[in-house]
């Protein structure tokens, strides 16, 4: 495995109103967007600081009609898409989309794990910089933690540290809930895995995005038309978390060093 492999490298949106959407997250969380679609297929890239983090696609009908609701879903550098993917498969997950090709950009597919975790896996072109810009996973309004929700924490530790070579860091221990275990690519930590709760229908991934103050942004989140399902809460590291929903529907997290 190289470097980059296991490495997240983008997450998007999925949502029947892309541009609602879009004044959503830039009064919540303050991106900025650019139009990197065509007429066939629209696209609106999320920036922060001038930096790509993101993505919007629309969700349409033919999407609904595959019981897909509007979501957030992590991209995951691989080395070989078309590998990586039959691998999800051997080992007891799925590949919910064959590898396909985007243009100029790279190869991709959706794939699930064996508990039912939906994720993108994607080996991009070379880019012009030559390597993937520096890790900003600290940096306002990028991605700072990933969560997986799932049906067996040991399990899922041991398949995705098959398929993406992802290690244990440690655990936090929360009772009859279980442990909390932080996850770690290349020995920085990156992530957590926990078993799911009972009131969510489905395994899931989650995503935090990094902002300056929960409670500030939580207010920022109901006045845009957004909601709030779970918390301000403190958690281990002197952080602060929120849960939120935003108007179409898709759940996502907030994360700050200060309430």
């Amino acid at each position: 495995m190289s470097d980059t492999h296991g490495k997240f490298i983008w997450v998007e949106l999925m949502t029947p109103d892309m541009e609602a959407a879009a004044r959503f997250y830039g009064h919540a969380i303050g991106w900025q967007t650019k139009d990197f679609g065509s007429p066939e297929m629209p696209y609106l890239v999320l920036e922060a600081d001038g930096k790509g983090m993101g993505g919007i696609m629309e969700l349409t009908e033919e999407h609904k009609g595959q019981g897909i609701p509007p979501n957030w879903t992590g991209y995951v550098s691989v080395d070989d898409v078309d590998a990586s993917a039959r691998q999800f498969e051997e080992k007891g997950g799925s590949i919910m989309r064959q590898p396909q090709d985007i243009p100029e950009i790279g190869r991709f597919a959706v794939v699930a794990d064996p508990y039912g975790a939906v994720i993108c896996i994607m080996t991009p072109l070379p880019m012009e910089s030559g390597g993937f810009p520096e890790d900003m996973q600290s940096k306002q309004g990028h991605v700072g933690w990933y969560e997986l929700m799932t049906g067996d924490v040991d399990g899922a530790t041991a398949f995705y540290g098959d398929v993406f070579g992802w290690t244990k860091d440690h655990d936090f221990d929360m009772g009859e809930m279980g442990p909390y275990r932080i996850f770690a690519h290349n020995g920085k930590a990156i992530g957590g895995m926990m078993k799911r709760m009972p009131q969510a229908p489905v395994c899931y991934w989650g995503y935090y995005f990094n902002v300056d103050g929960i409670d500030d942004a939580v207010t920022r989140i109901s006045t845009g038309g957004g909601k709030v399902v779970n918390g301000p809460m403190e958690v281990p590291g002197e952080s602060w978390i929120v849960n939120c929903q935003d108007p179409q529907g898709a759940f996502f997290s907030l994360v700050s060093q200060k309430k």
